[in-house]
């Protein structure tokens, strides 16, 4: 139905790649809101079907699932693929001949809810579970699925992962694709942070309405939904309002949204119901009452409900007061407005895990600390962990203990604050290349203006300590004018028949010192351009050291 972008055929080709090999597959796709997640987990899901598989499509809402389902049925009408539909949307009675078709093996694909995983369904030929915005499931589900999921192969979709899910793919544990590409047209959303103004909500309303357009108007507490729905039609009398909400009987909730997709409603006063997977492209503008209260993955996913046609979309999160919100609120709106560029969702993701940590691999806490290891210490133990049952072997390199005398940090007076500085202390220590580096330098550089002597001296002893692990240096003393390196007796990656003649072209700028130091005088340098210039010499060592390997 659509033209792909290059990242989603890149994350279809990895998909269908995994799904060929002997083991069973557990892969994330994760993509921006309307990125085209769905069309991966169609591709996927056919495949299946074709090696006479059966595929089970779990989804977080009702809502969500029929419109999964409307798709799924529509896309292959033409295949001899049989589609069924099991959630609060189906009666009882017609609950009962699709879950006998699916255990005689009838249907193919079968989309619902949580209530896929009570224990009278019965998939005889699962190969192929696709879990379709995992934020929104809670541990015991997940618990479940484990059981389901030991010999079958397992997709999960999200735009913003939970820390948990995050870690285990980025540390290797899990496959990842990335979907980065926007759909052709796409245009940022307008993100704002408001006061409840009764004159500015009237004007967002009236703008959106005049020119044919819908709104969505989210305030997540039932109780109080007729409340906020009054005050919507205060604000706007002439315009055609539902309410919806996940306590609401079937059928209403049903017509509700029905009605909004038909545009026979202007505004939707509704709970986060709408938050998953929907589409809507005929409503552009989104106000969230009580922002403050909702989580950060919550926010991204609502705004992505906006801004999927060709039309400037707006989001506006409304708050009691700006100067009366918690810190935690205060950062985590801040990253919402922040990221409002397309294809923010994996770096909100990113924010999360470091607002909330990381959680237990293998318990159920989906975010907390790991304090007595350190999260750095504890992830570089998993790399090489998840390294070594892989079968992979990695040279065994000492990690370069720097020893310094100078001034190299990031100055409180350039970057104040606190939180910000141990992000960007955390992304330079963790590059682990030059382009890397270069681009944390660069989003420092932009966002704060030319950097002062000390970080300059940061980042030249960073880059320095990247070649001096590459050498087996076990330890580097830098002072002003020299530097003294130690190396390893047994991890070093020099050989004396290399040294020697590099000692050799280098007389008076380089010399040994007993018994294993190697000593490079800087002298007539600043700082920085000294460092520099060592790592400048050392690269033909390192180009030696990894030709012999």
């Amino acid at each position: 139905g659509f033209e792909e972008t290059p990242a989603q055929a890149r994350a279809i080709a990895d998909v269908l790649a995994a799904m060929e090999r002997d083991e069973p597959m557990d892969r994330l796709v994760c993509g921006d809101v309307g990125f085209g997640k769905t069309e991966v987990a169609m591709r996927a899901a056919f495949r299946a079907v074709l090696d006479g598989k059966q595929v089970a499509l779990l989804c977080p809402t009702t809502v969500l699932a029929e419109q999964h389902y409307l798709n799924f049925k529509r896309r292959m009408q033409h295949f001899p693929v049989g589609v069924g539909m099991i959630s609060r949307f189906v009666p009882k009675a017609k609950q009962k001949p699709v879950l006998a078709a699916a255990a005689r093996g009838q249907i193919d694909v079968l989309i619902g809810t949580h209530r896929l995983l009570s224990k009278d369904v019965e998939l005889p030929n699962l190969g192929l579970i696709i879990l379709d915005e995992e934020q929104r499931f809670g541990v015991r589900h997940k618990e479940r699925l484990k059981e389901l999921k030991k010999s079958v192969d397992c997709l999960t979709l999200t735009a913003t992962p939970i820390p948990r899910t995050l870690q285990l793919s980025l540390s290797g544990v899990r496959g990842l694709s990335l979907i980065e590409t926007p759909p052709v047209d796409r245009k940022p959303v307008q993100t704002a942070l408001v006061d409840k103004d009764k004159i500015l909500l009237r004007e967002v309303l009236e703008r959106e309405l005049s020119r044919g357009g819908q709104v969505f108007w989210v305030h997540n507490r039932v109780r109080t939904l007729e409340g906020a729905e009054a005050f919507v039609r205060e604000l706007a009398p002439h315009a055609r309002i539902g309410r919806a909400h996940g306590q609401m009987a079937e059928k209403d909730l049903e017509e509700t949204i029905h009605r909004f997709w038909h545009r026979e409603l202007d505004v939707l006063v509704c709970t986060a119901i709408i938050e998953s997977g929907l589409d809507f492209p005929n409503a552009n503008t989104l106000v969230v009452d009580q922002a403050h209260m909702f989580g950060l993955g919550q926010l991204y996913q609502l705004r992505g409900r906006v801004g999927r046609s060709d039309r400037q979309a707006y989001a506006y999160f409304v708050v009691p007061s700006l100067d009366g919100l918690t810190d935690i609120a205060r950062k985590r709106l801040r990253v919402i407005l922040d990221m409002d560029y397309l294809g923010a969702g994996f770096q909100v993701a990113m924010e999360d895990l470091r607002l909330r940590g990381a959680g237990n691999i293998l318990g159920e806490a989906q975010s907390g600390q790991i304090a007595k290891v350190g999260l750095d210490l504890y992830l570089e133990m998993l790399e090489e962990e998840v390294a070594r049952l892989k079968g992979e072997q990695r040279p065994q390199r000492p990690d370069t203990e720097m020893n310094f005398v100078f001034p190299a940090l990031i100055p409180e007076g350039y970057v104040p604050d606190p939180g910000d500085r141990l992000k960007f202390y955390r992304a330079l220590s963790g590059a682990v290349s030059d382009a890397e580096q270069t681009e944390i330098s660069a989003e420092i550089k932009d966002r704060y203006g030319h950097p002062p002597e000390e970080l300059d001296n940061l980042f030249a002893l960073l880059a320095l300590k990247r070649d001096l692990k590459e050498l087996g240096v076990l330890r580097a003393d830098c002072f002003v004018g020299r530097v003294v390196l130690t190396f390893a007796v047994d991890g070093s990656a020099v050989t004396p028949e290399q040294l020697v003649p590099w000692l050799q072209s280098r007389t008076g700028w380089a010399r040994m010192l007993p018994p294993d130091r190697l000593e490079l005088r800087l002298e007539g340098e600043d700082v920085a351009d000294g460092l520099r210039r060592a790592r400048a010499e050392l690269a033909e060592l390192t180009a030696l050291s990894n030709a012999a390997a």
